[in-house]
């Protein structure tokens, strides 16, 4: 039933207005709302605080159903499964009341404001900094590739608010979007996903009470590495509705075409890739579930979960790009929807860390 209604909200509410949404670089806040309604946000706060209370599978529907449609645009994962967390797990109780409720309505969009220019995958080397005042932080500093971050009324950012500690001087603080001395900067024009809002977001002696930390001070780091395994889950996730969405259409489409006077699925060339695709594509949907599984029971380790994100996302390349070619010239023209996937996929192997830094990751439990 949660997968009819993911499904009927993605082809009525947002399927016929990607392309105009691509356009203008941004979805409405108004298609939050309507998300909001439907019980499409945060599915797994606990009903105390508005939310459903349901456990993590049916966030991957969402996932699921959103990359289905080839609708990159709405940034709802990131809201549902990467910043909801974090006000979950580290918020105060009053925190919780006074934000959870209108994430899950809607009301509220949020964005985690970890990258900085120069910086990238490295969160260690952050330089936005937060200035204890008396009961307030001083924010200083500027991010970027920020998601959500045109539409956001509640940023989590990644500041220091103790340089000379590194690491361990990180802290993750709340800053809303009307706050005086926050502005947000161009929205970002992308190879893909353009209908995703992405942000340059400036802090300029941003003053927030210290109730807006999230944990205690100097633990933002720690609070990462903790959250960032589900975050790189997700991206496998996207990676194979990405790929089962490339699959179907392709199959669709080889089908339809004619070329020499028969179908093209006809020719031995075209069925035998299809056969490779449609092997790689079932393994890899057996791994996935397998780590979300494991997930669920909380047994995903980092280096599981850099697994997942380094492969999924780069069979998600390679298999998109197979899918393409199949579809021969018109399979260039942004008009068909296997060419915008082309262009969303290529960036799910940089964001949540590099595919490099997974190896990295992985490297070091050997």
């Amino acid at each position: 039933m949660f997968r009819d209604t993911c499904r009927r909200f993605f082809e009525t509410e947002v399927q016929p207005h990607h392309a105009q949404w691509e356009d203008e670089g941004v979805v409405p806040k108004s298609v939050w709302r309507k998300a909001g309604e439907l019980g499409l946000l945060c599915m797994d706060v606990p009903e105390e605080y508005g939310g459903a209370g349901a456990d993590w599978l049916h966030n991957v529907i969402a996932i699921e159903e959103q990359w289905r449609v080839f609708a990159s645009g709405p940034g709802f994962s990131l809201h549902n499964d990467i910043t909801s967390p974090y006000v979950r797990h580290f918020g105060t109780e009053e925190q919780k009341r006074r934000w959870l409720p209108k994430m899950v309505s809607g009301e509220m969009i949020t964005a985690i404001a970890m990258t900085e220019p120069g910086t990238g995958s490295d969160l260690q080397s952050v330089r936005t900094n937060a200035v204890r005042d008396g009961d307030e932080y001083v924010i200083n500093g500027s991010k970027t590739f920020i998601t959500n971050g045109q539409n956001a009324d509640l940023i989590i950012v990644v500041c220091k608010t103790d340089p000379k500690q590194g690491a361990r001087g990180t802290s993750l603080i709340c800053v809303e979007g009307d706050r005086k001395g926050f502005r947000r900067g161009r929205n970002l024009e992308k190879i893909g996903m353009k209908a995703q809002d992405t942000s340059e977001l400036f802090f300029d002696d941003v003053r927030v009470p210290v109730t807006n930390l999230l944990g205690a001070e100097g633990t933002g780091f720690a609070q990462l590495m903790q959250e960032l395994p589900q975050e790189r889950l997700v991206i496998g996730v996207q990676a194979i509705a990405a790929i089962e969405a490339a699959l179907k259409a392709t199959i669709e489409y080889t089908k339809e075409r004619k070329a020499f006077g028969k179908p093209i699925i006809d020719f031995q060339n075209t069925r035998f890739k299809l056969a490779e695709l449609k092997t790689k594509a079932t393994v890899a949907r057996t791994y996935l579930d397998d780590c979300v599984a494991r997930h669920l029971r909380k047994e995903l380790t980092v280096a599981d979960a850099a697994m997942c994100k380094y492969w999924l996302t780069d069979l998600q390349c390679e298999f998109v790009d197979q899918c393409l070619q199949l579809f021969g010239g018109y399979g260039y023209m942004w008009e068909y929807p296997i060419a915008r996937l082309y262009a969303d996929s290529r960036v799910q192997k940089i964001y949540g860390g590099t595919n490099e830094i997974m190896k990295e990751l992985i490297g070091r439990t050997l």
